[in-house]
């Protein structure tokens, strides 16, 4: 795991590039802390500049920019391609190898590359990876980046200059950087609390697609601008998957999937340097410390934090779990205080708006992670591959219940259901719980109202996933002067053609939420300290491998991820884990009302509000003043708002 950062600028003097080159690299050292290096060629003004992670081939044999052996390309990556031995051995077989220099994955894709090409070696590749490539011949930069998305590559154009980078950070440190914010991106961070690919904040800057690569020719400038090509996508699998379903038994699909989650398992877990994995106790996490466990001759390092509020708390889960499996484990339990310390950070730490809030215990397990480990394998991707979302379960029942009422007495109820506050509905309900026959195992009842009447009045299911979705259903009404763009999920030409609108869920969640928001939550976290994060569930081969399988190996009776509950039962009594999603959060709605009132106060402040211009003032203010007095619980709006205005003091 590494980063790199490029430009293609010509006409730049020697001295002045490679000077630009090292502060580009500075400024994501946090990505390598354990080398560095840069390439510039003064004739073409390209240049490629590295910080190093070392993980495989600790030597100097694995420093970058990398060389081909026959000279012709030159190679900045970041990642891990699991499945390099095997490629190493196909060119050896086929007398396609060169004289191997060291060890590492990175000589073995370019050797890879130099034998059959650009989009044939990626195809070949198995793991999470993002690279910038430059070939001397043909004076074409390409730019790739792996299946699910895993690893960030920004680029674009500013004005005659030609930028990329893994983080945006390194883009600050080169002169041509303009740094203008897009206000129609703007809105789409409003309604998602995470920017969607292809966009970035910034004007001109996009995000390279997952399972795509991108190529520039500065032998032909009507390539400068050139299209994104998909050598992968979910779509296809998606479609491919309910075209050829798995046709076995219940107790065939059991075991596939287990001796597949083995084999990645294996390959996820070589590294040089200590590994480890994270551990909620929830499936997930559950499911890939087991099989490491299973495949492994130690006891495997697991690692979880714990909060003393019990509604957030999952370390006495983790805990059980990883008793049960004799793993070397390591807690933390996190005051608010130690949580809350980490809000400053957060706008350097993800240097484009981000309002995740889950990014706040992501980081302190990374953090705690980091001091034992330099490698954590993650359970992400679970819910979106084998159905754990409640929406996935729960959406088609709920459309089922209200899509025969007209829209009229749909909005007509919404109304009813939203006229009280939140905090009324949760006093009725004090009132009424003694004499309940069945109990609500989590509070917040008037939320949850309140989140079933903005439901209420859609049209079609489509809309009703929308707004699920959505932290602002009308970003517009905040925003002055901007358009929100076409993402994927308001274009139907991008949808996968699955026939079921549950699957239909899942296939957006994976292209959208899982990419730009929960993978980007865990890189930018992780990376700030310098730890490497690998997703076991996101191997191409497992993502395939759940498209094949039909919904009813999923969802049953009401629950989801039935297939993972029934190999993670082989390992871990059913007792341990069979228990509702708790989430990773942290109570952001009170910490507002009362010890970060005054940096919120300071952000949302209506004068500095008016003088920036980028959102109403009268419209934040208002929802400020119900948030604070418990009429309202706006931590879902108001955090993006937050963060948004926490961004933009430090970056601009």
């Amino acid at each position: 795991m590494c980063g790199f950062a490029g430009f293609i600028q010509q006409g730049i003097q020697r001295q002045t590039g490679e000077e630009i080159l090292s502060d580009m690299a500075a400024a994501i050292e946090h990505r390598g802390p354990d080398g560095h290096g840069l390439w510039f060629d003064e004739n073409t003004g390209v240049g490629f500049s590295h910080r190093r992670l070392a993980v495989q081939d600790l030597s100097h044999q694995g420093q970058q920019p990398m060389s081909s052996a026959c000279g012709r390309y030159v190679l900045v990556y970041n990642g891990e391609v699991y499945n390099f031995k095997s490629i190493n051995a196909k060119l050896e077989k086929n007398e396609l190898a060169p004289i191997w220099r060291g060890h590492s994955d990175t000589e073995v894709i370019l050797a890879a590359i130099n034998a059959w090409g650009v989009e044939e070696a990626l195809k070949y590749m198995v793991g999470m990876f993002a690279f910038a490539l430059w070939d001397k011949k043909k004076r074409v930069i390409t730019l790739a980046r792996d299946r699910l998305g895993e690893k960030p590559l920004y680029y674009g154009w500013q004005g005659k200059t030609f930028l990329f980078a893994s983080e945006l950070k390194a883009f600050e440190k080169h002169p041509e950087f303009q740094g203008i914010v897009n206000r129609d991106v703007l809105s789409l961070f409003l309604r998602h609390s995470y920017i969607p690919t292809p966009y970035s904040i910034y004007k001109g800057i996009n995000k390279l697609e997952s399972g795509a690569y991108l190529q520039i020719n500065l032998r032909d400038e009507a390539r400068y601008d050139s299209i994104p090509i998909q050598y992968w996508t979910v779509k296809h699998v998606a479609e491919d998957g309910v075209l050829a379903p798995f046709v076995g038994t219940d107790s065939e699909a059991v075991e596939a999937l287990d001796l597949l989650l083995q084999k990645t398992i294996r390959n996820k877990m070589l590294a040089d340097v200590p590994l480890g994995a994270f551990l909620s106790g929830g499936i997930d996490s559950s499911m890939i410390v087991a099989l490491m466990q299973s495949v492994s001759n130690a006891s495997v390092r697991t690692f979880s934090i714990g909060f003393h509020e019990k509604t957030y708390n999952e370390a006495t889960h983790a805990k059980a779990v990883a008793n049960y499996l004799k793993t070397d484990h390591t807690e933390l339990y996190v005051t608010p205080e130690q949580a809350m310390a980490v809000i400053p950070q957060l706008a350097v730490m993800y240097d484009e708006p981000f309002a995740d809030s889950s990014q706040i215990p992501t980081f302190l397990v990374s953090e705690m992670t980091r001091k034992y480990v330099t490698v954590a394998l993650s359970g992400d991707g679970g819910d979106e591959l084998f159905g754990g979302y409640n929406r996935y379960f729960m959406g088609r029942s709920i459309w089922n219940k209200i899509g025969w009422m007209p829209e009229m007495l749909r909005r007509y109820a919404a109304n009813l259901l939203s006229f009280p506050s939140p905090k009324t509905w949760d006093r009725l309900y004090d009132v009424v719980e003694p004499i309940l026959p069945h109990k609500l195992q989590y509070r917040m009842v008037g939320d949850r109202l309140h989140k079933l009447a903005s439901i209420l009045a859609v049209s079609s299911p489509e809309q009703m996933y929308r707004r699920l979705v959505s932290q602002w259903a009308n970003p517009e009404v905040l925003l002055s002067d901007c358009v929100e763009p076409a993402t994927v999920l308001t274009d139907k030409k991008q949808w996968a053609e699955v026939g079921d609108f549950t699957q239909l869920m899942m296939f957006l969640d994976t292209v959208t939420y899982l990419s730009d928001d929960i993978l980007t939550k865990v890189d930018r976290a992780a990376m700030s300290v310098s730890l490497e994060t690998r997703v076991p569930f996101l191997d191409h081969r497992i993502v395939e491998f759940a498209w094949r399988l039909p919904l009813s190996m999923k969802i049953r009776n009401g629950q989801g991820k039935w297939l993972l509950r029934q190999v993670l039962n082989k390992y871990i009594p059913e007792s341990m884990i069979n228990r509702p999603k708790m989430g990773f959060g942290v109570p952001i709605d009170s910490w507002l009302r009362k010890p970060l009132q005054a940096w919120a106060e300071e952000l949302l402040d209506e004068k500095r509000l008016r003088e920036e211009g980028f959102f109403n003032p009268a419209l934040i203010r208002k929802m400020w003043g119900e948030h604070l007095s418990g009429r309202y619980n706006w931590q879902y709006q108001l955090w993006p708002v937050l963060m948004f205005q926490a961004w933009n003091e430090r970056w601009k």
